[in-house]
């Protein structure tokens, strides 16, 4: 006779399987959902209530109430139920209407939105606006900078110097090169006013320069030590002086690999002649545009942020014992910096980066008359969620063009060639008119749009769709 206390639930399908054991698996599933997926397989699996509890930790009331609720609603029925409380007041439109103004316009009177501009504007709090903007992760108050390498050779470059960081030669040293120029000895005009509790250290805003120097140093990747030399000036003479320096610290029996990069005193004639003469010597040269690659550039970093910022230094001897100090100091105790990511994984984020920047802008022109019989078109970038909006009938044309064109606009001729297909919108704003594809080329006139930004997209997006 089966034990009333045996209850078994029809066996999942395919789909609630897979659901049921992934959220057993994830890390971050909680702990009181997975409970119910474990319960729910265990009863699949033919085990009673009383068996289950006491395998899992639980009682039996909680095994039938989580085995009942599967059968009844299957997976969503092991979710937590919405709980009771105040109802919404504000909609998905209110919210939509907020990430919208966000992304795609800007206040008459500043070039971003603010809390309470945007609360303004969308009739909300700024509290509210806050809320939002923080579950969409907009920050519409930061900027950050950015460049994307013009190198031919890019891709080569990059595999080049992350394959010395992650897989350095036998019996070499692999370093990274670089100068720090024009560090300057400041001195403020009035002496400084120590930090106390509840005041910070200040400092007046205006300074006495005591002259610059350049430090030239050598990262060794393996051990974390660093090699340096302040000059005066900064020319390939002090460089070569440099490299000899670096000749005498290294061991005679190792080559040596420096990731260095396209500065003009790195690649002149005297410079090529004492590598000659010196062929145990190979230099890797960074991308153009792309000094993250280059190790030392994170410790001229903590120089700047531990030693420079905040320094004081009456003259520029002053300043380069300071410097030789760190540099005493940091090599007693040193830390290499462990390069993480390969480069095929540089490589990707960048695709995808690149690809993003194409994919969001498209461009968009109205028909005019040139004057002398010929047509010419007025050409401006438009974001895809606003020409979305634009073709669903929520945007027309003249509020699109007129939020588009406060960054700008473009004169081109028939004959111009385009970065990206060319909307040609008829004279009754419909979508109807063809796309301009240029059949070669794709050259847009540098402008406040932004067309040399997205022309280095396309090429480098282009250059990695191999990958």
């Amino acid at each position: 006779m089966a034990n009333h206390h045996t209850r078994t639930v029809p066996e999942p399908s395919a789909g609630e399987r897979e659901e049921l054991e992934r959220w057993v698996r994830r890390p971050k599933t909680s702990q009181a959902l997975a409970l119910r997926a474990r319960i729910v397989l265990a009863s699949a699996a033919g085990e009673s209530d009383i068996a289950v509890a006491e395998r899992l930790g639980t009682t039996r009331v909680t095994v039938g109430k989580w085995r009942r609720r599967f059968v009844t609603a299957g997976c969503d029925g092991l979710l937590d139920e919405a709980r009771p409380g105040a109802p919404r007041k504000i909609g998905d439109e209110d919210v939509e209407r907020v990430v919208t103004m966000t992304l795609e316009s800007m206040p008459r009177d500043a070039t971003h939105w603010s809390t309470r501009s945007m609360a303004e504007a969308g009739g909300l709090s700024p509290a509210t606006v806050g809320r939002i903007w923080r579950a969409f992760g907009l920050k519409p108050h930061r900027v950050e900078t950015f460049k994307l390498s013009r190198d031919p050779l890019f891709i080569e470059k990059v595999r080049d110097i992350v394959g010395l960081y992650l897989h350095p030669p036998e019996r070499a040293v692999v370093l990274c090169v670089d100068e720090k120029s024009q560090i300057q000895a400041l001195d403020r005009t009035q002496p400084l006013l120590p930090l106390r509790p509840g005041a910070p250290e200040r400092r007046t805003h205006d300074y006495k320069r005591h002259g610059t120097t350049s430090l030239f140093a050598a990262l060794n990747v393996a051990t974390g030590e660093v090699l340096g030399a302040c000059h005066r000036r900064h020319r390939a003479v002090e460089f070569r002086n440099f490299l000899r320096l670096i000749d005498k610290a290294v061991p005679a029996d190792l080559e040596a690999h420096l990731v260095l990069d396209n500065y003009g005193t790195h690649k002149t004639a005297m410079i090529h002649q004492w590598l000659a003469r010196h062929p145990r010597f190979h230099l890797h040269f960074t991308p153009t545009s792309a000094s993250w690659l280059n190790l030392v550039e994170r410790w001229f970093a903590l120089l700047t942020e531990k030693q420079i910022r905040r320094g004081t230094h009456r003259s520029t001897a002053q300043l380069e014992k300071a410097i030789a100090d760190y540099l005493d100091l940091y090599n007693q105790d040193p830390k290499p910096f462990l390069w993480t990511k390969t480069a095929d994984q540089i490589l990707h984020t960048l695709k995808s980066y690149c690809q993003s920047i194409c994919d969001t802008e498209h461009y968009v022109g109205v028909m005019v008359d040139g004057g002398d019989g010929s047509d010419r078109y007025l050409v401006t970038g438009v974001a895809s969620e606003r020409l979305r909006r634009f073709r669903s009938g929520a945007l027309d044309l003249r509020s699109m063009l007129l939020e588009a064109g406060r960054d700008g606009w473009y004169f081109a001729d028939v004959s111009d060639d385009f970065q990206a297909p060319l909307r040609l919108m008829p004279q009754d704003g419909s979508l109807e008119g063809r796309d301009f594809l240029p059949d070669e080329g794709f050259v847009l006139p540098d402008g406040p749009v932004g067309g040399s930004t997205a022309a280095e997209a396309r090429r480098l997006s282009g250059q990695l769709s191999g990958l």
